[in-house]
């Protein structure tokens, strides 16, 4: 749902319960503005929940090449190589 819709559900349902005062037979437009706001609430935490658990990847980088040890069966060892290339000027 995202930031922005949870906060328009939340806008559009506190109107439809506080401002409105129509009269439908069959639709309690107070009740609807309620659920709007809660659903807007939960849409929002919901939201939150998800940007604050992928803020918590941590990616480190080493100079030192990774030495990674094969499965038991093969005796061989797998080493990872890394190499920064830089470009001459201005950083970015």
């Amino acid at each position: 749902m995202g930031i922005g819709g949870s906060i328009f559900l939340i806008a559009v349902g506190a109107i439809l319960a506080f401002a409105v005062e129509a009269e439908l037979g069959f639709l309690n437009l107070t009740t609807v503005g309620w659920v709007l706001m809660v659903a807007g609430a939960f849409g929002l935490v919901l939201t939150l929940w998800f940007w604050q658990s992928r803020r918590r990847t941590v990616v480190t980088r080493s100079d030192d090449p990774a030495v990674v040890a094969a499965p038991v069966e093969t005796d061989r060892v797998v080493e990872e190589q890394y190499r920064e290339v830089r470009r001459p000027g201005r950083p970015v």
